[in-house]
């Protein structure tokens, strides 16, 4: 196969093809299509095919041989029973909107207003936000709802067909934890403590994935022939000009273009360079053209040209565990779809093809909430340590969840360790965590070497105690769930002999059965598998903040790294740092600590609300009309 032509200039060029990138370039090759935009990916094209159309195909993409995600591997963590954290980040044309769990999930709005206020982003407010993430939707679900869009290209549904453990853990959820009511959507921008259907970016039509490489890129092909996207491209760094970027420097990648050697190519920009490599991506590229902290890139060999402490720092993740149980032959679930079980795939693709309907069109997860305490009571049940960062943080602002908790008919993890069996599974996650962690270069050559990552999970005892309480919490609604045979022993904590705690097996218990009663022995226990099970959310964010330099911004307003010009970041990266490293006892009482926009659960509506703000700023620099 032919390596892919790229010409010696374009007018932009984006380093990076994930979810931002295309939504950028999409909007502005339709507005000017005589505007030369060249998007360089480094993993493969997603069109047309089905592991990326259908939804329910989600889980291949995390098996290690899986050639769309690149995982990146931290440092041992003590706090982690000394694991290290692996994350998976999309590496394919459309990054995480191509390779997610299609869960339609976004902020609260005041969210939005921190980035403004707290953070010092002037036009990154709700007011300016929320019109945005209506603009790229069109919300399938139910007509003229709080805060959705009804004239974008993304398609928002509940998927195609409503699961039978989704129906239970709704039904029985309230029941259980009669603190919060059953409401209709979880997802305008306002609610909490709201049991509901889980939305999706699922077109309700066609049952296919609302990704962004088939609703910007691609539909474009034949409209905008400037619009050029080559996949298979690592990008090494920026190159400059003074303190002007002007073009980057490449080489292809061998997974897809084994005939093209090793060799460094170069492109220009006449007009910008846009990184969009996402959070373990964009510090990296910066560190290698010299942009970041000296005392980082200068023992690797790479001469500073400007020295930003915040590259590759604040970085953040949701914490998330998902328990799994044993489900009842009936139970509508995706075990067969993530075994590839040939006769069970081919009939549900066979629905699919036909009517876009059935489990094909879904992704396991049909009901959740966003909870915080109710009441004095329930927030002691969370601790002291948590105690402190409610009152710093969530108290003054009632949108903002502690946890997510939520359903998925699937047993989320490797299905080849396992009984072959059916089973469902009861997430739960912090929202807004207070750990933070770094990704920073070890290389300043080889684009390919791991990252030095640090998570930070679970260093702070504000982010165990809500996930010891979440356990708790959803392993109640669970065991009174009618599809409900036991728990898989394996994947949950091993309590002491004879604690009322131990291991459950067998049939649901009745609804208003008691609870159980855990000692502190049990809570410990609980801990302890917290920190052995604990894994990522693909939510990865923070690295390259969007925040005052003196503060560790690396980025303004307007998206510009700060002491360059003709360079900007458009991807989750941006997403503001915290002042959370800072101690406690030294903030002033008057800052919000460990403010972030972290909460939300899946990543891609903010990063479709970054690229649709992007694409407006570099709108009104270009001059170009009908953004």
């Amino acid at each position: 196969m032919a390596v892919p032509q790229v010409n010696p200039v374009y007018d932009l060029v984006f380093a990076g093809g994930g979810t931002a990138a295309c939504v950028i370039a999409g909007r502005l090759a339709a507005a000017a299509p005589d505007l030369r935009i060249l998007v360089l990916e480094a993993g493969p094209p997603t069109k047309d095919l089905l592991s990326h159309l259908q939804p329910a195909r989600y889980l291949h993409h995390l098996h290690p041989s899986a050639n769309t995600v690149r995982f990146h591997a931290s440092s041992p963590s003590d706090n982690l029973g000394g694991r290290a954290l692996v994350v998976p980040c999309g590496q394919c044309l459309g990054g995480g909107s191509s390779v997610n769990f299609t869960m339609y999930t976004r902020p609260s709005a005041s969210d939005y207003d921190d980035w403004e206020t707290l953070y010092k982003n002037p036009g990154w407010g709700s007011k300016d936000l929320i019109p945005l993430v209506e603009k790229t939707e069109t919300y399938q679900v139910k007509p003229d709802a709080l805060n959705h869009g009804y004239g974008g290209p993304l398609k928002v549904s509940n998927g195609g067909i409503f699961t039978n453990v989704g129906e239970q853990f709704l039904d029985i959820a309230p029941r259980v934890d009669m603190a919060r009511k059953r409401g209709e959507d979880v997802n305008d921008l306002v609610s909490v403590n709201v049991y509901g259907r889980w939305q999706k970016w699922i077109d309700r039509e066609t049952g296919r994935r609302s990704d962004v490489p088939h609703h910007f890129i691609y539909n474009q092909e034949k409209n905008t022939p400037n619009l050029h996207v080559v996949t298979g491209v690592r990008v090494k760094r920026v190159l400059f000009s003074g303190s002007k970027a002007t073009g980057v420097e490449y080489i292809w990648n061998p997974t897809f273009h084994p005939e093209a050697g090793d060799g460094l190519h170069s492109v220009q920009a006449a007009r910008l360079v846009v990184v969009s490599a996402g959070t373990f991506g964009s510090p990296g590229i910066l560190e290698r053209s010299g942009v970041g902290n000296a005392s980082v890139i200068k023992p690797l060999g790479i001469k500073p040209l400007v020295e930003l402490d915040g590259v590759g720092e604040s970085y953040q993740d949701h914490n998330v565990i998902f328990p799994p149980y044993l489900a009842s032959p009936e139970a509508e679930t995706l075990d067969d779809v993530s075994r590839n079980n040939i006769d069970a795939v081919s009939l549900l693709s066979d629905q699919w093809f036909k009517n876009g309907k059935g489990l094909m069109a879904h992704n396991g997860i049909d009901g959740g909430v966003k909870m915080r305490p109710t009441s004095a009571e329930e927030l002691a049940e969370f601790g002291p340590e948590f105690k402190e960062r409610w009152d710093s943080y969530f108290e003054r602002a009632p949108d903002k969840p502690v946890l997510w908790m939520g359903a998925v008919g699937v047993l989320v993890g490797d299905p080849s360790v396992v009984p072959e069996r059916k089973y469902f599974s009861i997430g739960y996650y912090n929202e807004y965590p207070a750990a933070r962690g770094h990704v920073h270069i070890t290389s300043a050559d080889d684009v390919a070497a791991p990252v030095d990552f640090r998570s930070g999970f679970l260093d702070d005892m504000a982010d165990v105690r809500p996930m010891v309480w979440g356990y708790k919490m959803t392993r109640e609604i669970a065991r009174r769930m009618p599809l409900f045979e036991g728990e898989y022993a394996p994947m949950h904590p091993t309590f002491a002999e004879g604690s009322q705690a131990s291991h459950i097996k067998g049939a649901p218990v009745p609804v208003d059965a008691p609870k159980i009663v855990y000692s502190e022995e049990d809570d410990k226990a609980i801990e302890r598998y917290t920190r052995e099970f604990v894994s990522t959310a693909w939510h990865s964010l923070g690295t390259c903040a969007m925040k005052p330099r003196e503060e560790g911004g690396v980025v303004d307003p307007k998206l510009n790294v700060y002491g360059l010009q003709g360079l900007k970041i458009a991807d989750m990266s941006i997403a503001p740092g915290n002042v959370g490293a800072v101690r406690r006892s030294t903030l002033d009482p008057h800052v919000i600590a460990d403010h972030s926009f972290a909460h939300v659960q899946n990543t891609y509506s903010t990063a479709l609300t970054i690229g649709e703000k992007a694409a407006l700023i570099i709108a009104e620099e270009l001059a170009v009309q009908g953004v």
